[in-house]
């Protein structure tokens, strides 16, 4: 049996979302608590609409062309609470609980101090 969560987004934001000509968005996640931006990966219509109904998030893997949702490997989930667009309707901002580090290289965030270079 599969867990759903609400997910607050704008009816339309499937029809108001700017696809780039390849199908894709930059979905950026942000920790809803802290506000600290966790990552960015890529969604098409398909991975929005399962992270809108299902509320765990699901982006799209450009180099492998499938979809995967974050944590079904890690264990480190994201639910989505809130999607929404930015002002050109061309970048998602979705709100999520992060459970563990978001990040593939066991950071907190892809964002951390220490892979920077500066």
């Amino acid at each position: 049996m599969s867990t759903s969560w609400v997910v607050e987004a704008d009816p339309a934001i499937l029809e108001r979302a700017s696809f780039s000509a390849d199908g894709l968005i930059p979905c950026i996640a942000q920790d809803i608590s802290s506000r600290a931006v966790l990552m960015m990966a890529w969604m098409d219509a398909e991975a929005l609409s399962r992270t809108l109904a299902e509320g765990r998030v699901t982006y799209f893997s450009r180099s492998r062309r499938e979809y995967w949702r974050k944590g079904d490997t890690s264990g480190n989930i994201q639910v989505a609470r809130r999607i929404r667009l930015d002002c050109d309707g061309d970048v998602l901002l979705a709100d999520v609980e992060q459970t563990g580090p978001a990040c593939h290289t066991g950071s907190d965030t892809c964002f951390e101090a220490e892979h920077s270079d500066v």
